[in-house]
Order: structure tokens, then sequence, then C-alpha cells
């Protein structure tokens, strides 16, 4: 066999992949960082999960915005696709930040997996994508593990937390809006420009998280007991956040959904050390058998032959089709304009 001949065929295909689970687990590590100082803060008794959102959201704005306005270009995709990413992003935050007031850290990072459901659904109904027979049992797979951890915190195994099947809704609800986040963030970073698409959807997301702070969250930050374990855990928050939103857009161009969301499953491994070892609980064996099970499930639905690909990169653009021709007339109103 010719090693060189054979390392020249498949050594960028192996470097290329290689990248990615490396990127992959950087994003799920620093997003169990979030999880670990949004939980942190819910046990120092700070309840303000929309300004916890806001802080990314102005890194974000203030970093991808200079960028964007340095280079002087006009926007590719019509600003209302963007408030309506920014403003699903930001109820998927402000639920499942709420739901670590109630339930575990644990709980709440595997439950986060309900995301791979809702792509499909979104994937199927809106951009018309099938899947095999595999692909449904592997998410069939995914959810009975999930269902596993709801039956440890309805006291089963105690899954703790005060309120624990308040917090487990609260993300099953958070991750629908989060899905519809990563579903349109995919659509257009794969047709339009990685700076252009975290700017705005930055932008928007700190107009709502402002709106939504003036009515729902003065009460929370006016109780707020500042200290500095509490300024480093919302500086470490916005950081971890910082660096998560920056890296998503790069997984979702490269590989799509279905490695970016595989990849988010160690962050529960995370998330299980952390409560083990920062917080002295011990875990239910369910978790564990949840966590073997979303495992299998999510190995066997990214190993069928018909890959998930809500927004494959090229082709004929048939599933962006809606969204070309929002930005051909926005162009041409443009155009209208200026003659």
């Amino acid at each position: 066999m010719n090693v060189n001949g054979w390392w020249g065929t498949h050594g960028n295909d192996i470097g290329r992949t290689l990248y990615l689970l490396f990127l992959g687990q950087v994003i799920s590590f620093v997003m169990s960082l979030m999880s670990f100082t949004s939980s942190l803060l819910a046990s120092l008794g700070v309840d303000t999960p929309l300004t916890l959102s806001f802080f990314i959201y102005l890194a974000l704005t203030l970093v991808y915005g200079s960028i964007f306005i340095y280079r002087r270009q006009k926007l590719q995709v019509p600003w209302y696709w963007y408030l309506l990413i920014g403003f699903a992003d930001v109820q998927g935050n402000f639920l499942v930040n709420q739901a670590f007031q109630y339930s575990s850290i644990t709980s709440v990072t595997i439950l986060d997996c309900w995301t791979i459901a809702w792509v499909i659904l979104l994937t199927w109904y809106f951009l018309g994508t099938r899947y095999s027979l595999w692909q449904f049992f592997g998410a069939a797979v995914c959810v009975a593990g999930l269902g596993l951890v709801l039956l440890s915190d309805a006291g089963v195994g105690g899954g703790g937390g005060s309120r624990p099947l308040l917090g487990d809704t609260f993300v099953i609800m958070g991750t629908l809006f989060f899905a519809l986040s990563n579903v349109g963030e995919e659509i257009c970073v794969k047709k339009k420009d990685r700076v252009e698409v975290i700017t705005m959807m930055a932008i928007s997301g700190l107009l709502v998280s402002i709106c939504e702070i003036a009515i729902l969250e003065t009460k929370g930050l006016a109780s707020v007991k500042w200290s500095p374990e509490i300024i480093l855990a919302f500086a470490g928050f916005a950081f971890a956040g910082f660096l998560f939103y920056t890296f998503v857009p790069i997984l979702l161009k490269m590989s799509g959904a279905t490695l970016f969301n595989l990849s988010l499953l160690t962050s529960d491994m995370w998330a299980v050390v952390i409560r083990i070892f920062f917080y002295q609980q011990e875990v239910d064996w369910l978790y564990y058998v949840a966590f073997g099970l979303v495992g299998i499930g999510l190995v066997v639905y990214s190993k069928t032959e018909k890959v998930l690909d809500s927004a494959p990169e090229t082709g004929d653009g048939s599933q962006y089709q809606i969204l070309d021709e929002e930005c051909r007339d926005a162009r041409n109103d443009d155009v209208g304009d200026r003659s």
C-alpha cells in the first residue's frame, strides 16, 4: 500500500474532520462554562437571565459591529430576518437560564439535546429536508434518554433543584427557540457573510434584551447584592458566550447542525463533573443511563447515509428560494431608491 498516495488522497479530509471535532469540543466546553456560571449565579440568589444574555450581545455588537462598520458593506439579508433570529435566541437564553433557578445543571444540559428533535421538525416543514428511518430511530433513542431525566426529576432519583419539572419545562421550551435560531443562522451563514450574521443577530438580541429587561427584570436587577464573586460570574458568562457565538457560525458553515449538536453532547459530561466536584452533589444513576442513550441515539443518527443537512453550502439553492427572492427584492428596491 502506498502510504504517501493514500495520505495525499485522504489527508485533507482527515485533517478537516479532526479540526471540526476539535472546534466542536471547544464549543462544547465554553457551553459548559456558560451553564456553570449561570448555575452559580442562581445558587447565589441572582435571577437575571435576560441581563446575562445582554452582556453577551453587547460584547458581540462592540467587536463584530466595529468590523462590520469598517467594511462599509450593505446588508446582504433583509434586517427583519436577523430580528426574528435574534428574538428567538433571546427567548431561548432566557428560558434556559431561568431553568437553573428550579432544576439542576445536569438536567438542563442533558435536556438541551431536545434541540435536535426541534431541528428535525423545523427543517422538515420549512426547508423540505427528508430523513431516513435510521435518523428517526436515533432521534427516538435520544428522546427516550431525555425521558429518563424527566423521570428522575419527578422524584424517582431526585434530580436536584427546588422545582425540577418546571425547570425541565423551561429548558424544553427554550430548545424550541434555540432550534429556530440555529436553523435561521445556518441558512444565513452558509449563504452570506459570517461577520454580518453575528453582528446583526447580536444587535437584534441586544435590542430585544433591553426591551424585555425593562419589562420583566428591573426588580430582579435592583435586588442583586453585587459582590466580586457575582461580578466575576457575570464576566465569565459573557466571555464564554462571546466565544460560543463566535465559533458556532464557523462550525455550522463547515458541517451543519448534525456535528454541532453531536459535539454539544459532551457538555453534559462536563456538567456531571462540575456537579460532583464543585457542588459536592450525588448524581442519580438514571442520569448515566440517559447520557448513554442520548449518546447512542446521536451516533446512530449521525452515521446514517442521509445526513442531516438543513442548509447545504452548494446546490441549486431551492431551499433558499424564499430568502433569495427577499434579498433580490431588497437589492432592487435599493437600486430604485438610488435612481
